[in-house]
């Protein structure tokens, strides 16, 4: 090691690796509360033109299917498929929320050296 060098961080860097930290703090904080919300949220995934729909929490967490009467006669392997359709959108639509979310959450998160 040169003389003078030191372990190579300058007060620079050090007080970029402790705002680093202080970040991470926040977002940790900010991810416990963004968990809850999301464990409260709802999102809604149709199919059918409304007669099949999915309520899943911002977690993926299933609440509720509802069916229309009008979707029973509609036979077996039909109900099935709209089902299926409305699973996947509300899925679709708690995963893009979930990751907008946490986007907004770690945004500016600069960790050097990273």
């Amino acid at each position: 090691m040169a003389k003078g060098q030191g372990f190579g961080f300058s007060l620079g860097k050090m007080k970029e690796l402790t705002e680093a930290f202080k970040k991470a703090q926040q977002v940790q904080e900010g991810a416990k509360q963004l968990q809850e919300e999301l464990d409260e949220l709802e999102v809604t995934g149709e199919a059918g033109g409304g007669l099949v729909k999915v309520v899943m929490s911002g977690n993926q967490e299933p609440r509720r299917v509802e069916i229309s009467p009008d979707a029973l006669g509609e036979g077996a392997e039909v109900l099935s498929e709209l089902v299926s359709v409305a699973m996947k959108e509300a899925y679709t639509q708690s995963t893009t929320t979930m990751r907008e979310r946490m986007e907004q959450l770690t945004g500016g998160l600069n960790i050097p050296g990273l």
